[in-house]
């Protein structure tokens, strides 16, 4: 039965994208696993799996086209020996078959169901079920009619099977696993409002200038930050940290590091002292959920990183594990990659804390907004020599950097937002310590 591709729903919050490149023709035979797609988001450019066998019978929607709702039919997927005419009677499947083959269980996001999936199939009826999903169930014994198709009009493929136990009653439901909405899933952006473009334009109707449209990630950061100062109730704190003892040590760890290729980057050195501060204020080491607080255990750490047109937060997980050169090799990676628009969405959601570093552009200090839902984003300026007063009471130079906590009130009290942030500069004022 021939069956339409829908336009897969990469990541929680993505409500259309761009289907960039296709990897298959028409008349190509896919099996579950082969990439037929590459497809923009507003944050990545990822690959599209096939969750089922066929032969590509009609493209749908050209390569290139930009807004493609998810869930649109983006392709025709026929069974062997089908004639290509069955591509226009194919009917529209449930959501279920553009959810991504790949998601760990807290970051699953079930797509909305057009249908719900079938009962089990009282005996005699005809059973629906993809080739490959049959020759799975020969294969490990089980019958498909007690089964509960997933995929169109109930049909039965591959996941279903490989979720069943031979002789076990039908696998719970797609239908049943959207019911429970996953605690970590990002809420949908709110729109940022203002003057119409039409109305902007006329103001400058006199007056050369170039219009440039907003590509998906500009309208996500432009939904998100809006969102964030209008709903978030922002409170700063600010200190100064000394870096000399940080500098030295840095020379010392590179000049041994340098037959292993490492060189440690002062932002390395930040980023294991956050990780380590929120272990010591764990009640910092939270995000807001709505009507509650989710204290998280380990620290993830997102750290902002800048490219053309935007930027990511990828995250460094469980960072208050890691040695100073495994974070600076993370970094590395997850900076490159996020360039090029190749970060995964679980590398770059998640978090209950940020930095974002300005410094090496020369800025001595500013406010960073916060990225929902964390609870707080550090924003660290520049290392300046500077006149101060040492513990003898003399005046002598140091090495000085600004840094600014943004905090959600709703989440962390100032008191704690102080305690979290003198726990960051005892770090680095203190950076041996951070390896013990």
């Amino acid at each position: 039965m021939a069956t339409q591709i829908l336009m897969p729903a990469l990541s929680p919050t993505m409500e259309e994208g761009t289907l960039a490149k296709w990897l298959v023709k028409e008349g190509d035979t896919v099996k579950s696993g082969d990439i037929m797609a590459e497809i923009e988001t507003d944050k990545a450019t990822m690959e599209f799996e096939a969750v089922d066998e066929g032969i590509v019978g009609k493209i749908l929607v050209a390569e290139g086209t930009a807004g493609v709702k998810v869930n649109t039919p983006i392709a025709v997927l026929l069974e062997e020996g089908e004639d290509a005419s069955a591509a226009s009677e194919a009917p529209a499947p449930s959501a279920a078959k553009s959810a991504p083959k790949e998601q760990t269980a807290k970051q699953e996001v079930a797509a909305p169901s057009t249908s719900a999936p079938s009962a089990p199939k009282a005996a005699g009826a005809r059973v629906f079920a993809s080739p490959l999903a049959r020759r799975l169930a020969a294969e490990k014994g089980i019958d498909l009619a007690s089964l509960s198709g997933s995929g169109p009009h109930g049909r039965i493929v591959k996941a279903d099977v490989e979720g069943a136990k031979p002789g076990a009653a039908a696998p719970a439901t797609a239908s049943a696993s959207a019911s429970a909405a996953p605690t970590d899933a990002a809420p949908k952006p709110a729109m940022a409002t203002g003057a119409s473009a039409d109305t902007v334009k006329k103001m400058f109707a006199d007056r050369e200038y170039t219009e440039v449209s907003l590509d998906g990630m500009r309208k996500t950061i432009a939904a998100r930050l809006t969102e964030a100062k209008q709903t978030i109730p922002h409170f700063y704190l600010r200190r100064d940290v000394k870096l000399d003892a940080l500098m030295a040590f840095r020379a010392t760890l590179n000049k041994q590091l340098e037959a292993r290729g490492v060189k440690l980057s002062v932002n390395d050195f930040i980023i294991k002292a956050c990780a380590n501060a929120l272990q010591t204020v764990p009640d910092c080491n939270a995000v807001w959920a709505g009507d509650r607080i989710l204290k998280l255990k380990p620290s993830d750490v997102a750290v902002a990183v800048a490219i053309e047109g935007g930027l990511f937060t990828p995250v460094l997980r469980d960072a208050h594990q890691k040695s100073l050169s495994a974070l600076s090799a993370e970094m590395k990676d997850l900076a490159g990659r996020a360039k090029t628009k190749k970060l995964a969405p679980h590398e770059y959601q998640g978090g209950s804390f940020a930095i974002s570093n300005l410094g090496m552009m020369g800025i001595d200090n500013f406010d960073a907004v916060i990225n929902p839902p964390h609870g707080s984003i550090l924003a660290v300026g520049a290392g300046v020599k500077k006149p101060v007063v040492n513990a003898a009471g003399e005046v002598v130079v140091a090495t000085v950097m600004s840094m600014t906590l943004s905090v959600d009130h709703r989440v962390i009290d100032g008191a704690l937002g102080a305690a979290f942030l003198a726990a960051v500069i005892d770090n680095l004022e203190n950076p041996m310590a951070m390896l013990a």
